[in-house]
């Protein structure tokens, strides 16, 4: 099987067809859950395990960071669990994210943790993976939803909603079979997971790399030196309310401008009577630069006339000296960054003022060769985001993989 087939993936649905030889049991009738605790003989300062919810990862549904208290710390006011115990985590987020996870390797094969589990304590009919696997299936877990009590921001699922779920039971020894092979699956599935989330942090940085080798490489160092303010021009155009405009326009504002690429990903339609603030105005060529969280590089090539927020910057290019998309490739760019002098707003939130902008030194081959960069640049980029939606792509398809093999394996169809 090959677990990248994105024809494999079905969505969730019940198993009313049952193979031969399994049976349909309530949760409640096949584990006990929350067991009482028993009377335990420590000392206060022996070692126990300890596993708050962040020790619990919700995308492998594993314990991987518990801790250690000493036993008088723990003794009241916790979870109680053995090993072989199956942790459900009641609380929302937690719940929907999938914080759910067998408990083993305890110290003295037992261990405590936060009030935020159920414990589920399988009988000898059912072993701890059939309960885990089955328990953390995404449809399962949405329509716990449904059942949540409590306050709002404090909702936990109630023990009556596992003690009630139905759940296909096979013999012991076919549950072992079926959760070696879906283990064996999932492992394969988290692998294929790294590789591509490496690679689509690989494609993410190349078009930083890019501009990186252009701006900052040696023969870029040989070329005339100018300053921005030489070939900038500032818009001062601003649009008030106050001055009573009217008309419709199209608002692109830093959230509609993607960072380095400086492509846009979105617009706003406005009716210009209806503004409650000012608002700059660019016109079709325009560079619209976000000056606030400058290492964003939100920096835009106006496509039509607008208007922009006032944490943007609008300028001009002068035609004669520069090209608008080789100086916009440029204020994208790690170097532009480090050459330009970056301010504290007072807030706290970093920015370029104009005039530092203005001050920043920029090296400018002829006009022709500026233009033949850009194109350059523009292709290199445009591979690059291609590359990462294929991978996004593929790694949206390795994600429904265990949903659709957690599906198969209680439909009896592996």
């Amino acid at each position: 099987m090959n677990i990248l087939d994105a024809s494999l993936v079905r969505p969730a649905t019940n198993y009313p067809q049952l193979p031969e030889g399994w049976r349909w049991v309530r949760l409640g009738e096949v584990c006990e859950i929350n067991p009482r605790r028993p009377d335990l003989d420590r000392k206060d300062d022996s070692l126990n395990t300890f596993v708050p919810m962040s020790a619990v990862d919700q995308r492998l549904g594993t314990i991987v960071r518990a801790e250690t208290k000493p036993f008088g710390q723990v003794r009241k006011g916790y979870t109680y669990f053995e090993d072989g115990d199956v942790l459900f985590a009641k609380i929302t987020p937690c719940m929907q994210n999938g914080k759910h996870a067998i408990a083993h390797d305890l110290i003295g094969g037992f261990g405590f943790g936060t009030t935020e589990f159920h414990v589920l304590r399988p009988s000898p009919a059912i072993i701890p993976d059939w309960i885990h696997l089955f328990i953390r299936q995404p449809q399962l877990l949405e329509n716990a939803k449904a059942y949540f009590t409590g306050a709002v921001g404090q909702q936990r699922v109630p023990e009556s909603y596992l003690a009630d779920l139905e759940i296909p039971l096979p013999p012991v020894e076919e549950q072992k079979r079926i959760a070696a092979i879906l283990n064996e699956q999932m492992a394969a599935v988290e692998r294929a997971r790294a590789a591509a989330e490496a690679q689509l942090e690989a494609a993410k940085a190349l078009p930083a790399a890019y501009l990186r080798a252009v701006f900052s490489g040696p023969e870029t160092q040989k070329w005339p030196v100018k300053k921005l303010g030489e070939i900038l021009n500032l818009r001062k155009e601003i649009v008030h309310p106050r001055e009573d405009p009217s008309g419709p326009a199209t608002f692109v504002g830093l959230e509609h401008v993607e960072s380095i690429t400086g492509k846009r990903i979105g617009s706003l339609p406005v009716e210009m009577s209806q503004l409650t603030g000012r608002k700059p105005r660019f016109y079709k060529g325009d560079v619209v630069y976000g000056y606030l969280r400058p290492y964003l590089n939100k920096v835009w090539v106006a496509e039509f006339d607008g208007l922009c927020s006032v944490d943007q910057y609008v300028y001009s290019v002068t035609a004669s000296l520069a090209d608008t998309e080789y100086v916009a490739w440029f204020m994208r760019s790690d170097l532009f960054l480090k050459r330009a002098p970056v301010g504290d707003a007072p807030a706290w939130l970093p920015r370029i003022r104009t005039d530092e902008v203005s001050a920043t030194p920029i090296n400018l081959p002829s006009l022709e060769e500026q233009r033949r960069i850009a194109a350059i640049i523009k292709d290199q980029i445009g591979s690059a985001e291609r590359a990462r939606r294929a991978i996004e792509k593929e790694l949206a398809t390795i994600n429904k993989l265990p949903a659709a093999f957690v599906h198969w394996a209680f439909s009896g169809a592996l």
